[in-house]
């Protein structure tokens, strides 16, 4: 009887896991286009860095509000590599990319992040996918290159390095990703993002005050508008859910509900960025899903590597 409830508890689990992870992915699939639309009249990075002060802030009353007990010193350490993966690193990165490349071209490159989610489950959330699973992966991964490289060799030189950007942005948001979904396990998914913005409003701070003199704010109501989304929806509200649900349902497997990021990513770019979205880049977007949702039916163990306490 033990046995079954247990396997119906987990089941459960990953259900409501991949359900969160869809609403975070729906909220994180607007980020790029609506960047793109930001940084067109404000400086990429006051859009990245501002974008993290104001979740912060608003963070910060949260945590206030509903008295939330400070840290421990283990798990500050950890939410700095949070911190340093999806309050720093993913944000600027892509924003500086989104000057020189489009949102739909983006949003093939981010096609990468569930198998660098999956890897850097491996190192902080203690999971093993097997070799099917990586397979499937790499898969996915090379058709995402093969795309950049195809589209890339007839652009400009500003997409390439806009190309070397959104893989650095990958990399930075899967090791944000493992570390927050793996300490959500503890502290609880919205209170994650919350302390990891906290702990690094000092540092912002220091930075929006060395780069106010040089920057100017004379932009229109989209461009703001767009700024206030990426704010609250991509750098707090968003992560509410997706931590919650890679901590219910494993981090390997709710990320590759990333897949369904492009999507919403492309049609945001046709909505609200005005871009044309051509048949080779939905063709790109459908063979990734299709090899790396494969993937998803691979098994993927759990160590006991991860301490839970």
């Amino acid at each position: 009887m033990t046995a079954t409830s247990t396997s119906a508890l987990s089941s459960i689990d990953q259900a409501r896991g991949l359900l969160f992870g869809f609403i975070g992915v729906c909220i994180f699939g607007l980020t790029l286009p609506l960047t793109r639309i930001a940084v067109a009249e404000l400086n990429p990075l006051f859009v990245s860095l501002g974008r993290a002060v104001l979740a912060g802030s608003a963070a910060s009353a949260l945590l206030w509000w509903s008295g939330q007990p400070m840290p421990t010193r283990s798990q500050l350490g950890k939410l700095a590599v949070v911190a340093a993966g999806v309050v720093f690193g993913f944000p600027v990165l892509s924003s500086v990319a989104m000057r020189a490349a489009p949102a739909g071209h983006g949003a093939i490159v981010l096609a990468l992040l569930p198998l660098a989610t999956a890897s850097a489950s491996v190192w902080f959330a203690g999971e093993r996918p097997s070799l099917g699973f990586w397979l499937c992966g790499l898969a996915g991964s090379a058709a995402v290159l093969a795309f950049a490289a195809v589209e890339g060799a007839f652009a400009s030189a500003g997409l390439g390095v806009a190309d070397l950007l959104l893989v650095a942005a990958v990399v930075a948001a899967a090791i944000g990703y493992a570390q927050g979904g793996a300490l959500a396990r503890d502290l609880g998914g919205w209170q994650v993002i919350s302390w990891a913005l906290v702990i690094s409003l000092p540092v912002l701070a220091v930075a929006l005050g060395l780069l106010a003199p040089g920057m100017t704010f004379n932009a229109h109501w989209p461009a703001w508008a767009s700024f206030l989304y990426v704010a609250f929806g991509s750098q707090l509200i968003g992560f509410f859910f997706w931590n919650k649900g890679l901590a219910l349902g494993g981090v390997a497997k709710v990320g590759q509900v990333q897949l369904l990021q492009t999507f919403v990513t492309l049609a945001g770019a046709a909505l609200f960025a005005g871009e044309s979205i051509g048949w080779d880049q939905i063709g790109f977007a459908v063979l990734v899903v299709a090899i790396v949702a494969l993937g998803r039916r691979m098994p993927v163990l759990q160590t006991s590597r991860v301490s839970r306490s």
